[in-house]
């Protein structure tokens, strides 16, 4: 969840532009997968000739992948090959589940300490607690060995209704513990955080569109609705996208039935459009829609959708920019390729996919968006497509081809910017600090009347900040100079606060901590209060 806190230096934009390429918006895949038949081609009979003819051996697995990648590469940036090794990774994030013991954990010092066991998942219903270390898994010692993430899910993971042991030490009672746990499915979930801002106005974060999504938003409106929520903040930043069909269910929610939602239309694709057609939980009251620039493809339709029909106001930075739909095909060795096969348009007819022409500079676009100034608004926002459309209701007048364009601007927080704070952040210092707190307080804290009180009253102070510099010292990282001080101390001692709450309350507890200090909140609620004025025909 920190890393959705949109306080970040550069290097997080890279992590961004990855995560947008590889999920993206994807077709379901249809009951029938489709399989690519393997015939006599020049590319086969090349690779034939190379295994059996070439002066030196080869590996003619990783050759193939070679090939497969360059040639997807000369198609566009969204197509990707997928090894039969990472394709069921890939797939859990859509699926959203996987089959495991469910534990979220940290490995730090060698030592892979649990952070919290998932709610409804064997771990939790055999008692594993926050704060144990795991030591050994069945005959395997994992503690002081180099052990690594990798490592740690390919020993706790497996086919459910199979057995592991799995040895934890509870350091409140120095006591080794062997559980033997039956690995079931284990849900990832895609609604991250849902909570009332205020006696009206209700949030929700979304963090991916997959398989469960529309469930999960449901469960949290109806949450709300019997909260008294009147006006909605929908969270789409840093989403990176996912399945369309799941994009289409949650605009439903919010458009009158009858409504083109988005129209799809490919070379071997005609054109398909999908419109509301169902009676929505949230069809009339103020809409918020959130975005930045990790805001990718499905999350797009539903912004385009919600703002080419002046449903709500748009509020954030420009898009991602992802306009393409990939189809999956399976192969025939278990690995799959993503193929674009269409394009897809929001209800005025604009497509937001942005140029791809230059590799490059596409794969850089958002460093090159931050270091132009644009993410801070000391720069005008480029029309990268000038060409006009026009909302379907208010006449306004939006831009395609370069993402989604806000209608209104909120900069991205740099005033917590550091060279600083940019190494304890690289090297997940924050995280493993605030774990260490908890470890140390976690009988004052978990006595705490729950999460609201905790937010609002609990305080990290500043000899808790001093303790910090000193562990990243201790770390390697050079102490902050004196003006760095003031800026990365409100960050830190955020972030610890908001760490600390997500061990015990998970994700609902980092924002309900997080969002206290979000400034696109704040705008949100403003923007509210001036809802019709904000949304009308001259904005």
């Amino acid at each position: 969840m920190s890393n959705n806190n949109n306080k970040w230096q550069p290097l997080i934009y890279a992590a961004l532009i990855s995560l947008g390429l590889a999920l993206g918006i994807y077709l379901k895949p249809a009951s029938n997968i489709h399989n690519l038949i393997s015939g006599k081609n020049k590319l086969s009979e090349l690779l034939s000739i190379i295994d059996q003819s070439y002066v030196d051996t080869v590996n003619l697995k990783d050759l193939e992948e070679k090939t497969i990648n360059e040639l997807l590469t000369s198609l566009d940036p969204h197509s990707v090959y997928i090894p039969a090794s990472d394709l069921k990774v890939a797939n859990e994030q859509l699926e959203g589940n996987f089959e495991g013991i469910g534990v979220e954990f940290n490995i730090i010092n060698d030592t892979i300490m649990v952070v919290s066991a998932i709610n409804g998942g064997p771990a939790q219903e055999l008692g594993i607690q926050p704060g144990d270390r795991i030591v050994k898994v069945d005959n395997n010692q994992v503690a002081g060995n180099g052990i690594t993430s990798d490592k740690v899910f390919k020993l706790l993971r497996g086919k459910g209704g199979t057995k592991v042991i799995v040895t934890v030490y509870r350091p409140t009672g120095k006591l080794k513990i062997p559980y033997t746990i039956t690995r079931g499915k284990i849900p990832i979930f895609s609604v991250d955080a849902w909570m009332m801002l205020n006696s009206e106005t209700g949030y929700i974060k979304v963090s991916r569109f997959a398989e469960n999504t529309h469930e999960e938003f449901l469960k949290a409106f109806a949450e709300l609705k019997e909260q008294g929520i009147k006006n909605l903040v929908l969270d789409l930043r840093g989403n990176p996208g996912g399945y369309l069909s799941t994009a289409i269910q949650l605009v439903d929610e919010l458009l009158d039935d009858k409504k083109l939602i988005v129209y799809t239309e490919g070379r071997s694709k005609p054109r398909a459009e999908y419109d509301a057609e169902q009676k929505g939980v949230f069809e009339k009251g103020k809409l918020i829609v959130l975005i930045d620039e990790g805001s990718a493809s499905a999350s797009e339709i539903v912004s385009g959708a919600v703002q080419d029909w002046d449903r709500g106001i748009i509020l954030g930075r420009r898009s991602f920019g992802k306009g393409l739909v990939q189809e999956p095909y399976e192969l025939r060795d278990g690995s799959a390729l993503r193929l674009t096969v269409s394009r897809y348009y929001t209800p005025s007819g604009r497509c937001i996919q942005k140029d791809y022409s230059d590799h490059a500079s596409y794969e850089n676009d958002l460093l090159l968006r931050y270091e132009s100034g644009e993410l801070e608004g000391g720069s005008k926002e480029a029309i990268l497509d000038s060409t006009p459309f026009h909302t379907k209701e208010l006449k306004r007048i939006v831009y395609g081809g370069g993402g989604i364009y806000p209608d209104f601007f909120v900069p991205l927080d740099t005033n917590f910017n550091s060279p600083y704070l940019t190494r304890v952040v690289s090297n997940g210092l924050i995280g493993k600090f605030a774990y260490f707190y908890l470890d140390r307080n976690r009988k004052v804290i978990t006595a705490i009347p729950g999460l609201i009180t905790y937010a609002n009253t609990y305080q990290i102070t500043e000899q808790t900040y001093n303790e910090f510099i000193s562990f990243s010292t201790a770390q390697g990282i050079k102490p902050p100079l004196p003006e760095e001080n003031m800026r990365s101390e409100a960050f830190i001692k955020l972030q610890v606060k908001a760490l600390i709450a997500k061990q015990i309350w998970r994700d609902q507890g980092y924002y309900t901590v997080i969002l206290k200090e979000d400034k696109a909140i704040n705008a949100a609620l403003k923007a509210i209060q001036n809802y019709h004025t904000l949304l009308s025909p001259n904005k």
